[in-house]
């Protein structure tokens, strides 16, 4: 397991270490190496903060984070949340490649379509041009099922993959409704 510890707003102690590379230890069991494994350790007044962000050998990320009054007892509540994810996850993981060969669970698409209607006389008036922020990433292949999983375990609002059914890339994201998911396909048809 690759491990890295980074302190924050705080002194750096071998204790505090060693106490919360242990308590990742107990992911291991879940999953072969290699696991890429970052904890954040900070303090902001008397709140301790513990932020786990960990990287599975599928490429999928599990993230927690918890505040206490003791960073002890932040290491601990958050590796149990992790732990919990990681377990319920490996469940659906082995739950679905069951599924997967008994063809269950068609995966309703949605794509969400906005367009701009102003004229060129308004674009002139309105405020400066906007600012562009360019970040790149992987798209990982993964099936639409895979994603959804992904998306909670990352506790993010959006994915970008590549679809394995298409080999096209695909967006994934989180809608208002509970359970609810969105997906942008861009594939031809």
């Amino acid at each position: 397991m690759e491990f890295r510890v980074i302190f924050r707003q705080m002194e750096a102690t071998d204790a505090l270490k060693s106490y919360a590379k242990d308590r990742m230890e107990k992911i291991k069991k879940y999953f072969p190496d290699p696991i890429s494994c970052d904890v954040t350790l900070s303090t902001e007044k008397r709140s301790h903060r513990a932020d786990v962000n960990l990287k599975l050998h599928n490429g999928f990320h599990v993230s927690g984070h918890e505040s206490t009054e003791n960073m002890y007892s932040s290491l601990d509540i958050v590796s149990a949340k992790i732990e919990r994810q990681v377990r319920k996850y490996k469940d659906r993981l082995r739950n679905h490649k069951k599924e997967r060969t008994m063809n269950a669970l068609p995966v309703v698409h949605s794509i969400i379509e906005e367009a701009s209607k102003q004229s060129s006389a308004d674009k002139k008036e309105s405020a400066p041009k906007p600012s562009i922020t360019k970040t790149e990433m992987v798209a990982e292949a993964m099936t639409v099922e895979e994603a959804i999983m992904q998306l909670n375990l990352a506790h993010k609002d959006f994915l970008v993959f590549r679809n394995e059914e298409g080999g096209h890339v695909s967006v994934l994201y989180r809608r208002e409704a509970e359970n609810s998911y969105g997906l942008i396909d861009t594939s031809k048809q």
